[in-house]
């Protein structure tokens, strides 16, 4: 196929002195987002004190404050003396928690009161603790695992959709497997439906990515995924043959039709289905083992079966569906729109068989969706290579296939967006940054050898995030067998000693650094001592996906800018939402509508789970974030909010 692929040096020289060509992404018609309300949360202290947070949203005026209100059976008392214009959080010392006390805001602009927010309910004599807690409805023999937030109900507020695994298998690993589970719930723990992907769907990191989103305007959001013969909708509607077994005796599913379903958020229900793009054999259902291995690199469905997922914005104003195949070798991307009821192929991007392709191998365990070249459309960051919003390569860094990457304005010295990523090329390139118009690596740093055994090995693992306020931009480390130290945004060393946490962050405290997330704790990095310092503990609760210790989901999902952290217990009866209850002066919009961060969070639950960035740069000495240029769905009949 016609690519704009970097082919050698000369190509990639040429390309980098071009003179940029992009029109302006301010002249496209705003994107449609979610009409998200204010996301109030109350939380009681241990001192008796409630903390209250809000959303400032992207749509709001620069002149607009707030008033907090509670109310206490049919009377609701204002809270604050003056409204509330710098920050988006308040404390509530005089409340009387041994009764319900409804928690609202009031916008408040030119003098005049807005319309309340829906409420937040606490209950009487709440107990003292950061966190909400949703019941769960967890099958027998499953446990909860990764999960997405979208408006499913078109209230303004979010519902999560948890994915529940069983008996689950990597790609590498023979076995049988139980079929996924798709459950969704409000946040006042009502189950509103159970998908069942079926024996015909394996269970393990790399096969069931879900995505939920609004992708037809509608004010509400549809979930799509890969299925298969005996997927049963929440209504009890079989996809394809519901006797079907396609399962192997080394438990791989080499075999069978793969379906693509789009399913209603509200009710479960499946809308429509098609074939999923590619097939198998590309060109047949059913290759053989020597076919499989001839097209994807082997012959028993370890890189076959490698699916990533995401949304992006194709056209700068709607958001499209994006399903792939393959990473190691082949790599394979197909956009979809849903639309009037109806699935669309936008258009399809194949690296080929011939593995001697630029763009082949370059993929990562992960997906990332940004707009690259400022023309208001999203390009797909596939690891070591950019597709373009029309379905075109980009640039190939040709640095191969990688285990993480960090996509944002990780440097704001450096003009645009920057990537950083960890790959297991076991030469000059273990870690490294890229500019992510062109594809120019700015700095690497070689992969080392392991102690025990003397071979160069790649690091398994790492980060890019602002953890220290002396050097402007995000700080970099990796974790395994590979490259050492702590460095600037710049790619300088800035210190041997590196954060024991190589995995997710979170803005929790109440600076614009980021804190560091793992397993089921959260950290801070004092940069003096060169140590972690305990912020919080969520006891009971348990990461997801083994080794990796992720959360089910984070991102700002509540309250104001910064971020909440889902949590599975560690009996799987119940999540839980911590949010802070740390003062910050900072005020800024939600993050959900930063339209880069919004689709991370709807990309989250891909394959080996990576945290979140916005397009613009938090940190010390920031500049104000900029306007989103976006417009809100209202789902009809909803009220305004």
């Amino acid at each position: 196929m016609a690519t704009r692929s970097v082919l050698n040096r000369t190509a990639m020289l040429v390309m980098l002195l071009a003179p940029p060509a992009f029109a302006a992404g301010a002249d496209l018609p705003p994107r449609q987002m979610e009409n998200l309300g204010r996301g109030v949360v109350a939380l009681r202290e241990a001192d008796g004190k409630v903390y209250v947070s809000w959303r400032l949203l992207g749509t709001d005026p620069d002149a607009i404050a707030f008033n907090v209100y509670r109310k206490s059976g049919a009377a609701a008392a204002k809270l604050n003396d003056k409204p509330i214009a710098d920050v988006t959080f308040f404390v509530d010392p005089t409340s009387d928690v041994s009764q319900p006390l409804d928690y609202f805001v009031r916008p408040v602009l030119d003098g005049k009161e807005l319309d309340p927010s829906k409420p937040f309910t606490l209950p009487a004599n709440a107990p003292a603790r950061p966190y909400l807690s949703i019941a769960l409805q967890t099958p027998e023999g499953y446990k909860p695992n990764d999960a997405s937030v979208a408006d499913l109900d078109g209230d303004g507020e979010y519902e999560i959709v948890l994915h529940q695994i069983g008996r689950s298998h990597d790609n590498s690993q023979k076995g049988p497997t139980d079929p996924p589970i798709l459950q969704a719930y409000k946040l006042d723990g009502t189950l509103m439906w159970t998908i069942n992907l079926g024996p015909n769907i394996r269970e393990g990191a790399h096969y069931t990515q879900f995505l939920v989103y609004d992708f037809d305007g509608d004010g509400r959001a549809e979930l799509v995924c890969k299925t298969a013969d005996g997927t049963t909708d929440a209504k009890g509607k079989v996809i394809g043959d519901a006797n079907a077994r396609w399962e192997n005796d080394a438990g791989y599913i080499l075999k069978g039709p793969e379906f693509l379903t789009v399913f209603d958020g509200l009710t479960g229900a499946a809308l429509a289905t098609t074939d999923y793009v590619p097939i198998r054999g590309i060109d047949k259902s059913d290759p053989t083992p020597d076919e499989m291995k001839d097209l994807w690199g082997d012959g028993y469905g370890n890189r076959l079966d490698r699916f990533l997922a995401c949304v992006a914005y194709l056209d700068g104003v709607h958001p499209s569906i994006v399903m792939c195949r393959g990473y190691y070798t082949r790599t394979f991307l197909v956009a979809w729109d849903w639309k009037d009821g109806r699935l669309t192929r936008r258009w399809t991007f194949d690296s080929g068989p011939d593995r001697r392709n630029p763009y082949a191998g370059q993929g990562n365990h992960q997906i990332s969706v940004a707009d690259v070249d400022d023309d208001g459309k999203d390009e797909i960051v596939y690891g070591g290579m950019c597709v373009d919003d029309d379905g075109k390569g980009l640039w190939t860094t040709g640095l191969g296939h990688g285990d993480a990457m960090h996509v944002g304005d990780l440097d704001p010295n450096h003009p645009g967006l920057e990537m950083f990523r960890i790959q297991e090329r076991f030469d000059d390139a273990g870690a490294h940054m890229v500019d992510l118009k062109t594809g120019e690596v700015l700095w690497r740093k070689p992969s080392a050898k392991r102690q025990t055994t003397g071979k160069v090995e790649g690091p398994g693992r790492g980060v890019c995030f602002d953890i220290d306020p002396r050097y402007p931009g995000n700080e970099s480390w990796t974790a395994g067998a590979g490259v050492e130290g702590v460095w600037d945004a710049k790619g300088n060393e800035i210190g041997r000693v590196k954060p024991g946490s190589v995995n997710f962050a979170v803005w929790w405290d109440g600076d614009e650094l980021r804190e560091l997330l793992d397993k089921n704790h959260i950290d801070k990095w004092n940069w003096n001592t060169e140590k972690t310092e305990r912020i919080l503990t969520a006891d009971e609760c348990t990461s997801c996906n083994g080794t990796k210790a992720t959360p089910s989901l984070s991102g700002d999902i509540l309250g104001d800018w910064r971020e909440e952290v889902i949590w599975p217990t560690t009996d799987g009866k119940e999540l839980r939402i911590y949010a802070t209850t740390i003062p910050t002066t900072r005020r800024m919009h939600t993050l959900m509508h930063d339209p880069q961060y919004r689709l991370a969070i709807a990309w989250q639950n891909v394959a080996y789970n990576q945290p979140p960035h916005p397009s613009f740069y938090i940190g010390r000495d920031m500049k104000p974030p900029p306007r989103p240029n976006i417009t809100v769905v209202q789902a009809k009949g909803s009220a305004s909010r």
